[in-house]
């Protein structure tokens, strides 16, 4: 037998295989960095439109705050402003806007139309989303207070309590002959994905309904 044929053979497309995984392995790790970083750019510049709107609805509802003077014989003349809604046990203070589309919702918490404007008699029903504005709503208990600033009142509503829903239970949108403002948000607040139910605040106007404009305006800034 020749002696060469003794010798073990050698394969040399084993070390190759090693080098062909370790390739995926970066190019799958350089996908998924510039993935995570186009998802954190996105929502960053979602964020950054929200602040922009925000920002920009505050200098149209100071200027909306001024009353024009008041001549004898005449009732002084206010529009139906923006609605300003600051609950200082969460730290919120937002512009609302009117109606709860994609783009409302987008920019600020939206009333939803239909319902009554905060301090007339009925149900003002206000939504937002869980992640932005509504984050910390579920911390409000009963006796919290939710200020309200409209055409140059300052109002100031409790809260009744709170409960979770279906999304088709209409019934928080029942209207009342008294004045009431209820809060809306998706719930589980830190669910993955669409989240199944909704959390609801109830809330009635106090019956020191108008906050002492020079302590209340101080209050919710």
């Amino acid at each position: 037998m020749n002696s060469a044929s003794t010798q073990p053979r050698t394969d040399y497309t084993t070390p190759s295989s090693p080098s062909k995984s370790g390739g995926w392995r970066r190019y799958l790790s350089s996908v998924l960095i510039i993935v995570g970083t186009l998802i954190l750019s996105y929502v960053a510049s979602q964020y950054y439109g929200m602040y922009r709107e925000q920002k920009e609805l505050e200098q149209e509802w100071a200027k909306q705050q001024n009353v024009q003077p008041h001549k004898p014989g005449n009732a002084p003349v206010r529009e139906e402003g923006l609605i300003r809604v600051s609950i200082p046990k969460i730290n919120l203070d937002a512009i609302v806007l009117d109606g709860t589309g994609r783009k409302q919702l987008k920019n600020g918490p939206g009333r939803v139309i239909g319902t009554a404007l905060p301090g007339e008699p009925g149900n003002a029903v206000i939504t937002a989303h869980r992640d932005t504005f509504f984050r910390h709503i579920y911390e409000l208990n009963k006796g919290d207070s939710i200020m309200v600033q409209r055409n140059g009142e300052t109002l100031r509503f409790e809260v009744t309590g709170k409960k979770i829903v279906e999304p088709d239970d209409l019934s928080v949108l029942k209207q009342s002959d008294d004045s009431r403002l209820t809060l809306i948000t998706c719930y589980p607040i830190y669910y993955i994905g669409p989240a199944p139910q909704r959390l609801v605040v109830f809330s009635k106007l106090a019956e020191d309904k108008k906050a002492a404009a020079s302590g209340a305006s101080e209050a919710v800034r």
